[in-house]
């Protein structure tokens, strides 16, 4: 089902855009061909075909989780500009 010209410009009012004339034109066609080429993709026979959510395999890249020991708190609090109770220090915001 083909996009009509004024279909074209009220999508652009929607999104509050100001298209000129030959736009509108142009805008018209490249949806059209969008819309033809996506009922082509509507007739192939996808029976069988198992959904996807990415055309390539995907695989977790990431390194494993490993505990290791943190920082000690002196030379974490080494370098604060003010600490309390072995904490950092901040000024109050309110």
């Amino acid at each position: 089902m083909p996009l009509s010209r004024e279909e074209v410009e009220h999508v652009a009012l929607l999104a509050r855009l100001y298209l000129s004339e030959e736009e509108k034109e142009a805008y018209t066609k490249q949806l059209n061909a969008i819309l033809e080429y996506m009922e082509k993709l509507n007739a192939l026979n996808t029976e069988g075909v198992e959904p996807t959510a990415h055309v390539l395999p995907l695989r977790n890249v990431f390194r494993e989780d490993v505990v290791k020991p943190g920082l000690p708190r002196e030379k974490a609090l080494k370098g604060a500009p003010a600490t309390r109770e072995g904490q950092f220090e901040v000024p109050r915001v309110v």
